[in-house]
């Protein structure tokens, strides 16, 4: 029987079912009815026969001229390459590949670090047959991230775009925010120290700045915040009485704040601002409050209405002692007077006599 072998093919030569050499491309002739076999292979693709292990052919030295061999442990991936363009990644295992028509190279890259390394080619890793095998964490510009393979804390992940493999090793990334932040207290209960009762509205900003230990060493991170607040805050209150608290508002604040910073290191954060928004009083010391607002105001009033009239009690003291000094100055003053009593005369009346003399009649006094 005759067998032609193209170019692009090469031929296995078995009998009785065992391996025996190569055949190139050409006329081949078998006997019929022998135990006598020929496998062809396209050597454009993989070199693969079915039911056979790889070794068995790769004993044939001139076999091995032809084939480029790579062996491929289990922490390892290979990026093959065709004619130095990307064709597939491959995992754990033997494979050949015919190095007649076209080169084949090979990446090999250690997988048992589950960080890929730097050197890697990035585009490759975005290629959908690489999916499989690899990982890609986006950490936003105002984030940090906490690495952990197998549950096991590695280090502080800076903003980016982070890659890693898929194998053995569990990945996790736990993200803080490192954006400023506010809490408030609202409503929040508290006894000066003449027992009354006040109502306070406190807000505090703060900055994280230690992430590791906000996720090792801090559990329910904010709630603790807001329990610290609380307590220094209530400290505080408690050694001042109401007249006192109500005139220190500035006071409260950078207290707490002061305290606050003191604590930075066991928090991992910065405590930036810290303020009173309001002060609620119960109802009947409210209604105490502006009933004594009201007689200070009252008080006050009177004192300036006092004042005003002395200061004009002295002026008209003043006058006085001028125009009985002055004899013209009397006259003028007289004069005015008489003035202001025409403007608001409609008409006179006179009865004989000269205009001036008469005027000057409701004008004299007994000296």
């Amino acid at each position: 029987m005759r067998i032609t072998i193209k170019d692009h093919e090469r031929g296995l030569l078995f009998k009785d079912g065992n391996y025996k050499e190569v055949l190139k491309p050409g006329k081949h002739f078998i006997l019929p009815f022998s135990e006598t076999k020929i496998e062809i292979l396209d050597i454009t693709k993989p070199f693969y026969v079915e039911g056979y292990d790889i070794d068995i052919f790769l004993k044939d030295e001139n076999l091995c001229k032809e084939l480029d061999v790579i062996n491929i442990g289990d922490q390892e991936l290979v990026f093959h390459f065709i004619d130095e363009k990307f064709q597939e990644v491959i995992g754990t295992g033997k494979y050949a590949f015919w190095n007649i028509l076209k080169k084949h190279t090979f990446n090999i890259v250690d997988v048992s670090n589950p960080e890929i390394a730097v050197h890697i080619d990035r585009n490759l890793l975005a290629r959908p047959q690489l999916r499989a095998y690899s990982a890609i964490y986006d950490i936003e510009p105002y984030m940090k991230g906490v690495l952990y393979f197998d549950n096991k804390m590695q280090r502080l992940l800076e903003p980016g775009r982070h890659y890693f493999w898929l194998g053995s090793n569990k990945v996790d990334i736990v993200k803080v925010d490192m954006r400023k932040r506010e809490i408030e207290i609202n409503g929040q209960e508290m006894m000066t120290e003449d027992k009354v009762p006040l109502r306070f509205n406190f807000v505090c900003q703060y900055r994280i700045t230690d992430a590791v230990k906000v996720v090792m060493d801090v559990k329910d991170y904010e709630q603790q915040i807001y329990v610290l607040l609380q307590l220094v805050l209530r400290e505080y209150v408690g050694t001042l009485k109401l007249d006192d608290l109500l005139k220190m508002k500035q006071e409260i604040a950078a207290y707490v704040l002061k305290v606050l910073k003191e604590k930075e290191q066991d928090y991992g954060a910065e405590f930036l601002f810290a303020g009173v928004k309001d002060i609620i009083l119960p109802g009947e010391i409210k209604d105490i409050l502006n009933t004594v607002l009201i007689a200070e105001k009252k008080a006050l009033a009177n004192v300036i209405t006092r004042r005003e009239e002395t200061a004009s009690t002295r002026s008209l003291l003043n006058t006085a002692k001028l125009m009985d000094e002055n004899h013209t100055l009397f006259r003028l003053k007289e004069l005015e007077f008489l003035e202001k009593i025409c403007d608001k005369i409609g008409s006179i009346s006179l009865n004989g006599g000269g205009l001036l003399e008469q005027l000057n009649s409701l004008l004299a006094v007994k000296r």
